[in-house]
Parts: C-alpha cells; sequence; structure tokens
C-alpha cells in the first residue's frame, strides 16, 4: 500500500447550515495552483444538509477533502476551527469559511513566502467583495486595510510594527503546524470574535511574521441576507459583550507580557475600528438596546489608559471619549461624521480662547480641551456648502390632504448671522434620475440653529411618473446671503427617543402621471445613513374597493415579475449611458468641433475666463474693464466653474463645460483668458484668441519640467495642442520670452505690452474711482484702519504627491507668537494658492486675516504694505510698487529648481526660520531701505514692458479704435 504524502497546506473549512455555498468554498481549495493542499470540512451540527454536503464533496474527491461532524453546535466558530487543526496532516494551515472564497494562488504565495523568510505566520491581502453591489462598481471590492499590505515585508516581533493589530482576521494568514503545536495556540471557544484573540496571541508568541502584498482572501459580505454572518450581527448585544471581554482577554496578555507599547495600539484600534463599527450603526437600534451597549462601552473605556484619547484619530477619539463622559448625542455625533465624505455635522461648535472644540459647552479638564479641540480640523474654514450642518426632522404628519414639515438646522460657530439674508425650499427628488420638486419653505434665525417650516399639497406639488421612480429622497436648500448651503433631513444623531417624531410609515398622497395603480402615496422610511426618505406605494388603493385592489395587485405582481425587473434594469442602465455620454466633455467637444463651429461668427461677442472659471480677476478682468470704459460695442460672456457670485452683473455669464459655454465658444470672436480653455477644443481660423497667461516664470515651466520631458507623449500633444491656438501671448520682458515662451512651446508672436492687471500697480488708483472704491471696500472688511501695517503672505502652490494640496496651508508664523510680538504693528494678509485653503485658527484672528476668499490677487497688493512669498510669481507684480518684500524659504521646505538663482537676484532678505522672517518683519524699514537698489532692478529686469498701459494695448490693437460713433474700426 503507498505511503501518504504529507500536504503541504492543510485548508480548515468551517460551516453551518450553508450547504448552498460550502461547494464554491470548496472548490476555492480545490482549485489552488499550489499542488499539495488538502481541505478539511469541519460541520458545526448542521440541520440543513450541510453535513451531506461535505460528505459528498470528501466522496467526489478523496484523499484532497475530508468531512469531520461535530455532534453539537458549538455556537462559534473556534471549536470547529480548533477540531479542523487536531483533524489535518498538512505541514501549514490555514482557515477558510464557508461563505469566502480562497485567491487561486492564495496557497502558492503565502507557503513560497514561509519557505524563503522561515516565518512562523504569513498573511495576505483580503478584499471585501459586496455582492449586494453591482458588479463593475468602484464600491463592490474593498480591500482590508491595503496601507498594511503595499509591499512585503518581514518582522521579527510585533512591536516593530503594531499596526498588524488593524488586521486581526484569521483567514488571510498561514501558519506553521509547528509554530500552532509548540505554542498551543487555539482559538478560544464559546466566544465570538474568536479571530482577535488568536491573532494577537499568534502575533506574540512568532518569531518571524511575514506580509505579501497578494490578495489571497475574498470575504464575500451580502448585507440584505435574512441571517447575517455572526461578525456582522452587530444588533445582539451578546455580540458586542462578547468584543469587549475578547479586548479584556487581549489586555491581559499584553500586560502579563509587560507589553505596554502594544496595549495602548491594541486600544486605538479599538477606539478608531471596534467601536466605530457600532457607534454607526447605533441611530437603528431601540433605546434599550442603546443605553445598554453605552453603558457597556462607557465601563471598558473607563478602564483605558486616557492617552488612548491622544492617539487614536481625532473624532473616533472624541465619540469614545465622550461616552466614558456622558455626552451620549456628542459622542454619537462625533461617530457618524466622515471628513470629506460629505457627512452630516449633528454636533454644535463651540469656541474658547481662540480655539474650536466639539460640543455646545466647554470642555473640562486639561485632557478634555486636548481631545475636544477641533481647530485642526478646520471647522471654521469651510465654506457653509461644505460644512454641512445637519437638517433634524422635527415634525412630519399630513392633515386633510396637506404635508407639514418642520425642523431645524444648526448654524455652529454662528457662521450665519443675525442679520443674513435667509431663503429656503425643500426638494423632494427622484433617486433615479434626479427629477425633482421644490416646495417654498420658511426660515428664520434662532441663534445656534435655523428653524424651518413647509406646509403644502404634494398631491399638487409632487407628480412621480410611477413604476420607475419608487424612491425619493428629501433635500432642504438654504441660501445665505447668496451662497446655497445644501442638506439632507433626517434624525437627530442623539439617543433619546422620547421626544422624536415618528419619520418612518407617514403616507404623502400623491398622484403618479401614468397610473393612480402605480402608486398613490409616498410612504416616508429613514435610510440607512439616518436621511428622510420616500418609497411610492399603493396605500389607499389597498383600502378601497376589491376591483382596484385586485388590479393593483395584478399590476403590482408584472411590474416585479423578473422580467420586468430586467428589462427597467436595462432601460435604466441604457438611459443613464445616455445620459453620461450626453454630458461628458469628450461629447461636447466633439459636438463643438463637428457642428457648433460651423455656425458664423458673431461680431463683437468675446468670451471671458480666469483661471478656469474660479474667479473674475487678473488680466482678463483688466481687458475687460478697459473695454467697458473705451465703450466699445463688444458682447461680453464670462465662464464660471462653481457659482457666479462677484462676476460682472453686465456681462453675460455661463457655466464652464456647459452647453452654453460651448456655444459662446463656438461663435466668438475672441477668447480672452489666462489660463487654457478645454484643450479638445479646435480654435477656428475666425476667432482670435488673446491669451495673457497669469504671471511671470521662475519654477520651470510646460516642456522645461523633467516630469514632462519624461512624461508620456500624449502630455506633450496635449499642451502643443492648446498652445498652438494662441494668436496672442502676453509678455511683461525678455524674461517671459525666454522662459514662458519656450517652455510653453509658444508659436504666436509674444506681445510686449506687459499685465493688465499690473497697470494699476504701475498708475495707482487715482483717475480709476471704482477700483479705489473695490480697495477701500476690501479694507474695511479686513478691518484694516487701525493704523497696524498690512504685510501680505502669499506662497507658491506646494503639491504633494498626487499633483494635488497636502493639507491646508499652514501660516509662516505660530499665530500666538506673531500676536504676541508683532500683532501691534503689522496684520498678516494670509492668502493660500488659489487651489489651496489656509489653515487659520480663530485665535489668529487679532493679527492676522485669511484672503484665500478674495478673487482679486491685484486688489491685495495695492493695499499690503510689504510683501512675504517664496517662490510664487506674485514677488515679480508687487516689485513694480517698489515696497518691501521678504523671501522666506523654509530650510525644512521643498524648493522647486527654477530659471535663475532666486537668491542672486533677491528682491529683499531671505529668512529661512520663523525667528529670522519675525526679525525681519520686526524692521521692515530696514529691510526695505537695504534692498532698494536690488528690488528695483528685479522690477525692470522682470517687468520691463509693464508701464501702465497694457490693457489700453490690447484693447486698441485687438478690438480697434474707438470710432466717434462708438464702433471699432476694422482691422
Amino acid at each position: 500500500m503507498p505511503m501518504r504524502v504529507r500536504p503541504d497546506v492543510s485548508v480548515v473549512v468551517i460551516a453551518y447550515n450553508d450547504a448552498a455555498r460550502l461547494p464554491r468554498a470548496v472548490a476555492s481549495s480545490l482549485a489552488q495552483s499550489l499542488g499539495g493542499v488538502e481541505t478539511v470540512i469541519v460541520d458545526d451540527a448542521s440541520t440543513d444538509g450541510t453535513g451531506e454536503a461535505a460528505d459528498r464533496l470528501a466522496a467526489a474527491h478523496p484523499g484532497r477533502v475530508g468531512a469531520v461532524h461535530l455532534p453539537v453546535n458549538s455556537g462559534g466558530c473556534g471549536r470547529p476551527r480548533n477540531v479542523g487543526v487536531e483533524r489535518s496532516d498538512g505541514r501549514y494551515v490555514m482557515f477558510l469559511d464557508s461563505d469566502d472564497l480562497l485567491d487561486r494562488h492564495a496557497c502558492l504565495n503565502l507557503l513560497s513566502a514561509a519557505q524563503e523568510t522561515g516565518a512562523d505566520l504569513v498573511s495576505g491581502l483580503c478584499d471585501r467583495v459586496f455582492l449586494d453591489v453591482p458588479k463593475g462598481s468602484k464600491d463592490r471590492v474593498r480591500p482590508w486595510y491595503p496601507w498594511l499590505y503595499e509591499r512585503s515585508a518581514v518582522y521579527g516581533s510585533l512591536e516593530e510594527n503594531p499596526d498588524l493589530l488593524y488586521d486581526t482576521l484569521s483567514t488571510n494568514k498561514l501558519y506553521r503546524r509547528g509554530f500552532l503545536e509548540d505554542g498551543a495556540l487555539r482559538f478560544v471557544e464559546r466566544l465570538h470574535y474568536e479571530d482577535l484573540l488568536f491573532s494577537a496571541e499568534a502575533y506574540t508568541a512568532a518569531a518571524r511574521m511575514a506580509l505579501i502584498p497578494h490578495r489571497v482572501y475574498n470575504w464575500l459580505v451580502q448585507d440584505r441576507r435574512a441571517k447575517p454572518s455572526i461578525s456582522n450581527r452587530r444588533d445582539e448585544l451578546a455580540n458586542f459583550a462578547d468584543r469587549l471581554e475578547i479586548h479584556r482577554r487581549i489586555d491581559m496578555l499584553f500586560e502579563l507580557r509587560g507589553a505596554d507599547g502594544l496595549k495602548r495600539a491594541k486600544d486605538a484600534k479599538f477606539v478608531n475600528h471596534d467601536l466605530l463599527l457600532y457607534l454607526r450603526e447605533l441611530r437603528d437600534r431601540d433605546p434599550v438596546y442603546r443605553a445598554r451597549f453605552l453603558d457597556l462601552a462607557a465601563g471598558y473605556l473607563a478602564g483605558l489608559d486616557p492617552v488612548v484619547f491622544e492617539t487614536a484619530n481625532p473624532l473616533a477619539a472624541i465619540a469614545a471619549f465622550l461616552i466614558r463622559e456622558g455626552d451620549r448625542a456628542g459622542a454619537l455625533a462625533a461617530a457618524e461624521y466622515l471628513p470629506g465624505r460629505r457627512s452630516d455635522l449633528h454636533a454644535p461648535l463651540v469656541e474658547r480662547d481662540g480655539r474650536v472644540f466639539w460640543g455646545g459647552t466647554p470642555p473640562r479638564g486639561d485632557l478634555g480641551r486636548r481631545v475636544l479641540d477641533v481647530t485642526d480640523l478646520g471647522f471654521h474654514l469651510y465654506p457653509l456648502g461644505e460644512l454641512r450642518p445637519a437638517a433634524v426632522v422635527t415634525r412630519l404628519e399630513t392633515r386633510g390632504g396637506r404635508a407639514r414639515l418642520d425642523g431645524h438646522v444648526l448654524n455652529p460657530l454662528d457662521r450665519i448671522p443675525r442679520g443674513a439674508a435667509l431663503s429656503a425650499s425643500l426638494e423632494f427628488r427622484d433617486r433615479r434620475d434626479a427629477r425633482g420638486a421644490r416646495v417654498p419653505a420658511e426660515i428664520v434665525h434662532e441663534g445656534d440653529r435655523l428653524a424651518w417650516r413647509a406646509e403644502f399639497d404634494p398631491a399638487a406639488r409632487i407628480r412621480p411618473i410611477g413604476f420607475v421612480d419608487p424612491v425619493w429622497d428629501v433635500r432642504l436648500r438654504v441660501e445665505v446671503d447668496g451662497e446655497e448651503m445644501v442638506t439632507r433631513p433626517g434624525g437627530s444623531a442623539g439617543t433619546s427617543t422620547a421626544k422624536a417624531p415618528v419619520l418612518r410609515g407617514v403616507e404623502l398622497p400623491v398622484r403618479p402621471r401614468l397610473t393612480r395603480l402605480a402608486g398613490d402615496v409616498l410612504r416616508s422610511f429613514v435610510t440607512e445613513d439616518g436621511h428622510l426618505a420616500f418609497r411610492l406605494e399603493t396605500g389607499r388603493l389597498e383600502a378601497g374597493d376589491p376591483r382596484t385592489r385586485r388590479a393593483a395587485a395584478a399590476v403590482a405582481r408584472v411590474v416585479s415579475s423578473p422580467p420586468a425587473r430586467r428589462g427597467r434594469r436595462r432601460a435604466r442602465r441604457l438611459e443613464r449611458s445616455m445620459r453620461r455620454a450626453l454630458a461628458s466633455s469628450r461629447t461636447k467637444a466633439a459636438v463643438f468641433n463637428r457642428i457648433l463651429t460651423r455656425l458664423p461668427v458673431r461680431r463683437g461677442l468675446a468670451v471671458f475666463e480666469s483661471h478656469l472659471g474660479l474667479h473674475y480677476s487678473d488680466n482678463p478682468k483688466y481687458i475687460y474693464r478697459e473695454l467697458r470704459r473705451s465703450g466699445r460695442p463688444v458682447e461680453a460672456v464670462w465662464s464660471y466653474a462653481r457659482s457666479a457670485k462677484g462676476f460682472p452683473s453686465d456681462a453675460r455669464l455661463v457655466r464652464r463645460d456647459s452647453w452654453r459655454y460651448h456655444l459662446a465658444l463656438a461663435r466668438a470672436e475672441f477668447w480672452i483668458d489666462n489660463q487654457g480653455y478645454p484643450d479638445r477644443l479646435r480654435k477656428r481660423p475666425e476667432t482670435t484668441y488673446i491669451q495673457t497667461w497669469h504671471g511671470s516664470a521662475y519654477k520651470l515651466m510646460g516642456l522645461d519640467q523633467p516630469r514632462m520631458k519624461s512624461g508620456p507623449a500624449s502630455g506633450r500633444a496635449r499642451l502643443a495642442r492648446s498652445v498652438d491656438r494662441f494668436d496672442c501671448f502676453l509678455v511683461r520682458s525678455r524674461h517671459d520670452v525666454d522662459t514662458l515662451v519656450k517652455g510653453l512651446g509658444v508659436r504666436a508672436e509674444p506681445l510686449p505690452a506687459g499685465y493688465p492687471r499690473n497697470d494699476p500697480l504701475v498708475n495707482g488708483l487715482d483717475g480709476d474711482a471704482e477700483l479705489a472704491a473695490e480697495v477701500a471696500a476690501l479694507r474695511r472688511s479686513l478691518d484694516l484702519d487701525d493704523g497696524r501695517r498690512a504685510v501680505l503672505y502669499a506662497p507658491t502652490f506646494r503639491p504633494g504627491p498626487t499633483g494635488k494640496p497636502v493639507g491646508p496651508m499652514e501660516p509662516p508664523v505660530d499665530p500666538v507668537r506673531f500676536a504676541r510680538e508683532l500683532g501691534d504693528e503689522i496684520v498678516l494678509l494670509v492668502r493660500p494658492h488659489y487651489l489651496c485653503r489656509a489653515n487659520l485658527p480663530p485665535s489668529a484672528s487679532s493679527a492676522m486675516r485669511d484672503v484665500g476668499g478674495v478673487a482679486d490677487a491685484t486688489l491685495l497688493l495695492l493695499l499690503a504694505d510689504a510683501l512675504v512669498t517664496d517662490h510664487s510669481s506674485i514677488m515679480f507684480d508687487y516689485a513694480l510698487l517698489d515696497r518691501p518684500i521678504v523671501l522666506h524659504l523654509p530650510e525644512d521646505g521643498e524648493h522647486a529648481a527654477g530659471y535663475f538663482d532666486l537668491e542672486e537676484h533677491a528682491p529683499g532678505p531671505v529668512t529661512r526660520t520663523e525667528d529670522e522672517l519675525i526679525a525681519a518683519l520686526a524692521d521692515l524699514d530696514a529691510a526695505g531701505s537695504a534692498h532698494a537698489a536690488a528690488r528695483r532692478a528685479f522690477a525692470e529686469r522682470f517687468g520691463e514692458h509693464d508701464r501702465g498701459t497694457a490693457a489700453r494695448t490690447v484693447v486698441d490693437r485687438y478690438f480697434g479704435e474707438r470710432s466717434a460713433h462708438g464702433s471699432h474700426r476694422n482691422r
């Protein structure tokens, strides 16, 4: 009889009442690319035929699959896995749940790493696959802590990478059998979340651990299952109690080892991950569950080292700290808020001593002040539209066919002043295609919140189509001094429901456009994220005539049949595809190039754009002002990217990338911008493109940049396609010709006129009443009339690895120190690059001003008494004013390669440290006098063509001289 060869790997598959999916899991083990894989199925006393399925698989694959049956259900995963280890023979062991899948090369990749490194434990990437999410969606597959698996790694102990405690799955790992036997490592039984303790024990016992960047395990998640898996049964209080008990045992493990650092790392992981899993679902639990859960959590959190609240992620730490302190509403609001993910802000904020704190009352104690300080999260800096204060529904009812909705919106930090102009409306929006119906709402200011109310006839206001639009969301639109804020009304994040309104099951009578058989009421429900929504249902019909009920039921059966559902899905996919195609920039460009440019050019039509439509500013603004001043009959169109606020009222405004935008560009006689119109658009010969650009260059530009030279040819082709459209390119000096013109590959003959935006810097404000009024208004709005000097800090854009800003821009000097040492003499105007945001705490308000919202930098230059910058091109403009300039080039900063030696030609002192910058600002007059000659030479070299006539030169050259009859002469 031949001797049985010992398998390299044993895959232990545990199953309970999972006969349908067990064969699929076992198939993923049998399909391993590594030969010599044994599969051992452990049936935990199933009652649905799982045991029989296991026996059939073992009979079909003798020698490769074995089946073990437990006589009594263990109630968890620990016992079946332990039995599987004991009944298997492989030199290495893996674990697989019957509802999951192994990657085809899992065993091969893990075993290869184990043999190469000698590791006791090898871990690979796990992907969570959400089966309820459509295939192809980016949210269907979500890697589990992928940052741990970015590259291969080997560790000699857990202390070398405590973050491994975030991946406590047992199933994405390969274990050496001798390691398990020598350490008597087994799963705890009769407790859920046995993985957490087992992994902690394995991590601490292993002499060597290896990580590989390959996917080895597919964790299949199906949220809509009638009975979720054990790990997803977070609605069972015993589930959370088990998790806490597991954590207590891990605490004991680390305490016995004297591993205080590991315990603190594990506690931070508990706050960041384990606790948040439950808190973010707590809204939908009943009051008794919530109260008991929070009592359990508070009891465990009370025993943690307080340092964990300062090492965990800020909002997770706030949630945990407030649970311990008894502020449960504030805790849930922190748990539900996800920065950057369009979350609602349910908690009030309070400002004390120039810092912003979470919650409606000042924090108690030093620890509370440190934990609850959210100044650095920038809530005080967000535009209202991004802040998203929560809209809470306090009444939802119908009487006599009319609906009534009342509620309030938070007003954190009094961001909305009492005198603000307010208007509001409720929008009911079809989730399928975003069709909406708006209902006027009353709104009044009540201090720390805005109260709103809407009363309307839903049957007259909301007209569903029927069948194809079953779900309707609700939005509250609030306009504050012309700025719109959109929120999703819903319930409160608090824990008490004694006074909470009924938000589920309220019926609004409606009349679908197709037929009443499609439904006659919108019935309210609350979404998973706590927002109010409605479903179209046949509510009143079911209580009416029996024949009508039968007809409605028959229609419902047809509409809900599988063929009808498939047909609707196909129709929706086709409709969405067509909409995306029609709305895409590629489609618009194709129509522009092939059709719109065949339309006749409209004489005198000029399209203006500044910084891709972000502002009414820069050179295009000053050309537009000169055209308007000269009285030339030009039809002006300005493009805007986000909001039309601040753009001229006497011009036609079009949203960038809209169809109206493309039509205007196609028919324009002039394009005037400072950056670039969409590169796919081919300029017709009849159109004159005046490219003003937006600054002289210190940093390498265009083809001179290493990344452009070594990058794909498509990038260079795109640049050439865009630049070749220019008919005019403004330059300020020979330097611009040698740098910008050459680097960008401009073929058009440069126009040595200077920059229109710099005309006021040369001419001053005398004779320009409009601009003088703008500067005066800006000075008043910034409260600069107290005799202190205004110093403008305007650094260049510093991108991160992805090319986007790495975060909010910090001031060059600590605000507290600046206020203490220079605040009596100087106000620092902090202007980030237009792609960034400044991070100024409220404590800086006495001596610093955030001027990032000022669209036109020329206004700031005119009122600033001095400039602090780095490599920004703003220094070339400011030098024309012959006022002090300080170049602040921090020692720890990244300094880009430039076209010349900046320090050799510096128009002012160069500072490296905060101390040096403060010293230079403390004696601006001396710094200005010492560098006067260098500053004037700098201005002459880089602004030789700036003579105060740039706007007039451009207008006269391209728009002709103004005639006595108000028309322009032929060119």
